[in-house]
Formats: C-alpha cells, sequence, structure tokens
C-alpha cells in the first residue's frame, strides 16, 4: 500500500537539531521521498500530518516483554538480588500460554508508546514469536541461557531450530541474540558456547553487565578481575557484536575497553534507580567513545515499557556529572539502538530507502506548547500518549491511538486470568 503522510514537521534523526517540514510517501514497506512531494505518487491512502510531528520509530534495546505479567509484584525489595530471589521462583511457574498472553500485551504497550522493535531476553522462544510476528514489531530475541553447559546444551537444543526459524520469517522482523542471563547466573562454559552459537547464527552477544556493585565485587573476588575483563579473558567477546545491559558499574579499563569493540550499553535508568543499583554516567561513556542505547528492562522492574518516560529520566540523570543533550537521548532511542542491533542500515532514521517504521507525535497538547525546541519537547515534555500513529515497515499498527491489531479489553482480561492462574500453582 502507498501511504501520503502530509504537511507534517519532520524529525529524521539524520543530524543535530536538524527539522524539516513537508510530506513523507511510502511504497512497499520503505520511504519513497521526504519533504518535497514526488508528483507521481499515488497514495492509497493519506494520512493529514498537520499539528504532528514524525520522527523514526523508538528502539527498546533491553526488556523482558512477558515480565508484564509481573508488573507492580515484590516492588519493595531493597536490592536486585533480593528481588531476583521473589522473581526466579514465579518465572519456573511460567508456561509458553503465559509467555505469549503476555507477550501480546507488551506488545500492545510498546506500539503504544511509539515502539517497534525490542531486544528481548526470555524463555518459551516459540510464543514469544508468534507474538511478535501477530503484533507487526521487530524484535531482536534472544536465546537465553542460565546456569552451566550441561544446562546450556540442553537449552540450544530445544531452543535453537525455533530461533533460527523465525529468524527466516519472511517479514525479517526476527533477529536473534545468543543471551547468557548474567556472570552471577552462567558458567564460564555457557559463556564460551553463547559467543560461539553467535558466530555460528551470525548473532548479537546478550548480556548483562555489571548491574550492581555486588556483581563487581563478586566477580573480582572469584576471578581477580571485573566482569567486562572476565569475559573478555575467557574469550567470550571475540569477533561478536556485544549489547550489555545496565552497565552501571564499569572500571576505566572497561570503558575503555568497550570504545575498542563492537559492542553497547543499553542505559536502563528507571530499573536501575528502582533496584537501587547505582546510576550509569552515560555522559562519561559517550564522551569516551562508547556506543549508549536506551532500554526499559522488564515491567516488573520499571514498571511499564514506555520509552517516552525511559528518554526522561535518562535526560535529568544525564545532567549528573556531565551533560547529555536532548538529541542525544533521543538518538540513544532511535539511530543508537538500531545500531546496537545491527539494524541501522534499515531503521533509526528517517531517510529514502529506509524501511518505514516511524511515529507521529502529536503536538497540538497543553504540555507541549509552544514548541521553542522540538527536541527539548520531545524528551523532557512529551507523554507517550501523544504518540497517535504507529507504522512499522509501513504497516500501520496504530492509528489515532486505536491499535489496528488488537482489542485492548480482551488482552486486559487474558493477562489478568493468566497472572491469577500462576499465582495459583
Amino acid at each position: 500500500m502507498n501511504i501520503l503522510i502530509t504537511n507534517t514537521t519532520i524529525i529524521p534523526m539524520t543530524a543535530a537539531g536538524y527539522t524539516l517540514c513537508g510530506d513523507i510517501g511510502i511504497s512497499g514497506g520503505k520511504i519513497v521521498f521526504i519533504g518535497e512531494r514526488d508528483g507521481s505518487f499515488v497514495a492509497d491512502k493519506i494520512i493529514d500530518g498537520s499539528n504532528h510531528l514524525t520522527m523514526p520509530a523508538l528502539v527498546n534495546a533491553h526488556t523482558h516483554l512477558a515480565m508484564v505479567l509481573m508488573r507492580n509484584y515484590k516492588d519493595d525489595l531493597p536490592t536486585l538480588q533480593e528481588w531476583l530471589s521473589e522473581i526466579f521462583p514465579i518465572e519456573d511457574k511460567l508456561s509458553a500460554e503465559d509467555v505469549y498472553t503476555a507477550c501480546r500485551l507488551a506488545v500492545a504497550e510498546s506500539i503504544q508508546s511509539g515502539v517497534t522493535t525490542v531486544c528481548d531476553m526470555y524463555f518459551h522462544p516459540s510464543t514469544t514469536i508468534q507474538a511478535i510476528i501477530e503484533g507487526g514489531i521487530r524484535a531482536n530475541l534472544g536465546l537465553t541461557l542460565f546456569g552451566d553447559g550441561e544446562a546450556s546444551r540442553q537449552r540450544i537444543g530445544e531452543r535453537a531450530a525455533i530461533m533460527q526459524a523465525g529468524a527466516a520469517h519472511p517479514s525479517g522482523r526476527i533477529t536473534l541474540s545468543a543471551a547468557p542471563h548474567a556472570i552471577y547466573t552462567c558458567t564460564s562454559e555457557t559463556y564460551q558456547m553463547a559467543h560461539q552459537w553467535a558466530k555460528e547464527n551470525d548473532a548479537i552477544l546478550h548480556t548483562h553487565l555489571s548491574e550492581t556493585r555486588q556483581e563487581v565485587e563478586e566477580c573480582i573476588a572469584e576471578h581477580g578481575v571485573t566482569p567486562l575483563i572476565y569475559l573478555q579473558r575467557i574469550g567470550a567477546l571475540d569477533d561478536v557484536k556485544c549489547v550489555f545491559a545496565h552497565g552501571v558499574h564499569l572500571s576505566d579499563e572497561e570503558v575503555s575497553l568497550l570504545s575498542s569493540l563492537d559492542a553497547s550499553v543499553v542505559h536502563n535508568p528507571s530499573s536501575n534507580l528502582k533496584l537501587d543499583c547505582g546510576i550509569a554516567p552515560i555522559a562519561s561513556y559517550k564522551a569516551r567513545g562508547v556506543s549508549v542505547a536506551l532500554g526499559t528492562d522488564g515491567a516488573s522492574s520499571n514498571n511499564n515499557l514506555n520509552m517516552f518516560e525511559e528518554m526522561h529520566v535518562a535526560a535529568l540523570l544525564g545532567r549528573l556529572g556531565g551533560r547529555v543533550s536532548p538529541y542525544e537521548v533521543l538518538s540513544m532511542a532511535t539511530i543508537d539502538g538500531a545500531r546496537a542491533l545491527s539494524l541501522d542500515d534499515r531503521i533509526g532514521t528517517l531517510e529514502v530507502g529506509k524501511e518505514a517504521d516511524l511515529i507521529m507525535v502529536n503536538l497540538k497538547q497543553p504540555h507541549l506548547t509552544p514548541h521553542n525546541d522540538l527536541f527539548s519537547a520531545l524528551v523532557y515534555s512529551a507523554q507517550a500518549s501523544d504518540v497517535s500513529t504507529v507504522l512499522c515497515q509501513g504497516k500501520i499498527l496504530m492509528e489515532n491511538r486505536i491499535l489496528t491489531g488488537y482489542d485492548v479489553d480482551s488482552l486486559l482480561e487474558d493477562t489478568e486470568a493468566r497472572w491469577a492462574s500462576v499465582l495459583s500453582r
């Protein structure tokens, strides 16, 4: 379908401070013109962009979609470790059907907050893939590993073919990562197996890293080095692209190493604050050449999948001990996230030839007026509810705040029923 967006303010995210006004043409799921309309273009559908800003859709570079089931559950625990001690037993009870129901809700929530790409680490990949494909968004999905080599061999045997089938889906919306959970839940052999699987499958290595001081101190006590240096020494980082979630407590040596790797740190500020993990000094990281993307983490430790809220918190915290501009924060949520997932040639900016993953933000709001600086407005003032229309690969997933693929009331009822079932087991 040919779609024409008319008379809109455009932030293409191709250069700091750059905006333009005009039209956007979409054909075959790709952007065919921006700004001045191609007179030969025949639209099947016209979307009026008046009073709207059009920009790239957001990339949630680290999350656990199905954890929406544990939203607002065990929220007052003081540390990550104590929180995990309550969450892991619940996760052991989850079925594939639980994960499917939860992922459908999470995909709907993501779309409503302008997100069309997620990097997910969780269990039951077959139903996660099903929810992603049905929902119309993109995902980098992790082959999630815990424990020792024997447990990892079993999980790879059970899940690898499912993951590869998902990546072969004709939409091209599924990519893969090897996702060992963390150094405190996975042995060196598991990391080495994950690394090998990533290399063999042209996949990313996605793991939690240096989220708490306790994790760092225990790694030093056990291995004599900090977590990233440990992963380097066991060969887990060689010749693979890496996504490191959190990176709150990195040493100078680790930051220098990161800047030399094909790697990104994913900043999860709300989750890190809620679990008292600390504040990642992202201004310092960026100044030293480290690529930084943005994520929500799971909705159990956030407690939502709202990337506009995450941008706001990241911008505020980024002013502590440095400065991160609104444009830089928007980049973290768009092109930097796409780059972290090796999707920057397809999405993350609005350019001719790229796939049409974009959102329209309603500017006619009291809290956005006046529009002195649109970049500041998006980061400091905008709400997820200001997103009116969302497209992924040129397909409309939400228009005028109405989701095109979901009955929201049914999603809510199904999720409540699933959670009640989990608690009864």
